[in-house]
């Protein structure tokens, strides 16, 4: 819900945010796979930070900064600058790298109000958002690294997704020369990956070019969602260092590490908007926020119902009783248009042999399956997050 007391900033009731969860879950379960560390960082912090990373220059007008105690201070925009400092918060090896940072840390953007657009376009939202610090030689590698991960995802919402260059923008930081070899770099790695992309000429960020992903939802509309970026200016502002052994200099000696900026899923409100629209109502049972109600035949049976709706929950499970006075075949019509993944009807013989009757929103018919057996067939459809 939106409300005008706080515009551009979304509420999310319990069903919405029972989605949203499940979205941070699924890519934190797959970060454990792909070797991110989770960090948290602060959303306020002294403009002077923002001056280093360069967003003063090049993006103050989208950030919310007042005074306070002598200072000017910054809702925090983007992650990268935390993240730089969490790097330089003590010496660094070279055998530490690549390190890979996420954090679903909350950012606020001053959008102007007529820029706003339900969760497409907000004022306050969370990223998947996470910055890997490698090599000049690991590049590749870290951004071969995204591209698969980025299509594991979108194959799990059975989206297809289209690839562009970002080049130079007129508004840039750090010299040509740096600005080329990145730009080289990330063509490089999208030749290997051996997809065709277009090239956006002067569309990159500040600091660096990027791969933007275009994603085509099930309606075939697209949205630009994930992005890779490659940054050589970033660590150079924040005076980021690793060390490593020189063989031909028999000492250690330091060098600045390259920053690859990237997000899967992008803005989780936008995703979740583009979710919405996709599925019109008929989630996934993994992303359901109604994935079973258990309708009693009778107010008799209300107890077993209960009983049925603990032993789901107590398996992970989003499940509701209808316990009102309507008849049976208004419940279970309900239960369809409300789309809840799957109806449970249970009278004197599924108490008896504590089991359910099964049926599904498009009312398909299953039949009576024992409730232990029921449990385990769901909490496995959940895992394999099956369209």
């Amino acid at each position: 819900m939106f409300h005008p007391l706080a515009p551009g900033c979304p509420f999310f009731l319990p069903h919405g945010t029972r989605i949203y969860n499940k979205l941070i879950e699924y890519i934190r379960e797959r970060y454990v796979v792909h070797g991110y560390e989770e960090v948290g960082t602060p959303n306020i912090l002294d403009h002077e930070l923002w001056k280093t990373s360069g967003h003063w220059a090049h993006y103050r007008e989208h950030m919310f900064n007042w005074e306070q105690d002598g200072c000017t201070m910054a809702c925090k925009s983007m992650n990268c600058p935390c993240h730089c400092l969490i790097f330089a918060n003590r010496h660094r090896s070279i055998r530490e790298l690549p390190m890979r940072v996420a954090d679903f840390g909350v950012l606020h953007r001053n959008e102007l109000s007529g820029a706003l657009t339900g969760l497409t376009r907000v004022r306050r939202f969370v990223q998947d958002d996470a910055h890997i610090f490698c090599t000049a030689a690991q590049v590749k590698k870290e951004v071969a690294g995204v591209l698969a991960f980025i299509e594991e995802v979108y194959n799990v919402f059975g989206f297809t997704f289209s690839l562009g260059l970002s080049t130079r923008p007129a508004k840039a930081i750090g010299s040509q020369e740096l600005w080329d070899f990145a730009e080289s770099e990330l063509r490089t790695c999208l030749e290997e990956y051996g997809r065709p992309y277009v090239v956006n000429e002067g569309d990159g960020a500040f600091y660096g070019p990027k791969i933007d992903i275009t994603l085509r939802d099930a309606l075939g509309r697209e949205h630009q969602c994930a992005t890779c970026q490659l940054d050589f200016n970033m660590p150079m502002r924040f005076e980021l260092e690793y060390s490593r052994f020189d063989a031909e200099q028999g000492t250690n000696v330091t060098e600045t590490p390259v920053m690859v900026h990237r997000a899967i899923l992008g803005s989780v409100e936008r995703f979740m908007a583009i979710l919405i629209e996709s599925f019109a109502g008929k989630w996934p049972l993994w992303l359901s926020p109604r994935q079973a109600i258990v309708v009693p035949v009778s107010a008799k049976f209300g107890d077993y119902a209960e009983d049925v709706r603990a032993e789901l929950k107590a398996a992970g499970l989003f499940v509701e009783v209808d316990h009102s006075g309507d008849t049976l075949q208004k419940k279970i019509r309900n239960a369809q248009v409300a789309q809840f993944n799957y109806i449970l009807v249970v009278g004197s013989e599924e108490a008896e042999a504590r089991s359910v009757n099964v049926r599904t929103r498009d009312n398909e018919v299953h039949g009576q399956k024992a409730l232990v057996d029921l449990t385990a067939e769901l909490k496995q459809l959940c895992a394999s997050r099956a369209l």
